[in-house]
């Protein structure tokens, strides 16, 4: 049995490095049969609205949002409700497959037997 993966990203397109890591890990993990739980929080959020990744671009490295196809073939995408209400994102605003949830149940992800956590 592959372990679980949450992978939280905590930055947006100011960090471009860091934020594409993040998304390929999780793409990666998924592509490997692991069970991937891919958050977005603080600016990250914003990737959860449809265009936001397709115009990210970072020189050698895959589209985010093949990244993003990627994870949610097997896994999902979550952004941090307190994010979005900073921003003003509503789940109607989200791209497909993408939702919203709080801390409480990424603590209970996190929590679960044979999980992986990561943060970046």
């Amino acid at each position: 049995m592959a372990r679980s993966l949450v992978l939280k990203v905590t930055c947006g397109a100011e960090d471009p490095e860091r934020l594409n890591q993040g998304f390929t890990v999780a793409a990666a993990a998924a592509a490997s049969g692991a069970e991937v739980s891919l958050w977005l929080t603080g600016d990250a959020a914003w990737f959860g609205v449809p265009g936001r990744a397709e115009r990210f671009e970072l020189e050698l490295a895959t589209p985010l949002d093949q990244l993003m196809a990627a994870v949610l073939t097997s896994g999902t995408i979550t952004v941090c409700s307190q994010c979005a209400a900073r921003r003003g994102i509503v789940a109607g605003d989200l791209r497909e497959g993408v939702t919203i949830a709080g801390a409480a149940v990424f603590a209970e992800q996190v929590l679960g037997e044979g999980v992986q956590a990561l943060v970046y």
